[in-house]
């Protein structure tokens, strides 16, 4: 029997979004973002998924799809954003927004020194790009 190896998951504190369609959040993710997928585990009912691994941006994205049935409903985001940090922010905003994601706020320098941007993907998470200001 071959031996099933887990990818392992990288320090500090990782996200876990539970998505209205997770499956279609990974593809979004793998267009808008780079995101690799590591590994995916799908629920009995062959439709949706218990978890999907991603690797992003050096860091790791975790998604499962709701199940009501288990007291796990579907809830809007809120509350919350998800950074990324980049070292082009114009070129992940605009790959973003060719993928499907919505602009919130198109790239620009902040008051703080670094370039900035915000957009919206199509399962309603908010993410801010962040380009660090040269030392």
């Amino acid at each position: 029997m071959a031996e099933t190896q887990t990818p392992t998951m990288p320090g500090g504190v990782i996200a876990h979004l539970n998505p209205s369609d997770a499956s279609a959040a990974a593809e979004f993710y793998k267009r808008a973002f780079g995101a690799v997928e590591l590994s995916r585990i799908p629920a009995q009912d062959g439709k949706r998924l218990m978890h999907c691994h991603l690797a992003i941006n050096g860091g790791a994205l975790l998604l499962a799809d709701n199940f009501p049935e288990s007291g796990y409903p579907t809830l809007a985001p809120q509350g919350f954003s998800l950074l990324m940090m980049t070292d082009d922010v114009d070129a992940a905003y605009q790959r973003a927004i060719d993928a499907g994601a919505t602009s919130v706020m198109a790239p620009q320098q902040m008051f703080w020194g670094d370039r900035y941007a915000q957009v919206t993907d199509p399962f309603g998470y908010l993410w801010s790009l962040d380009q660090a200001a040269a030392q």
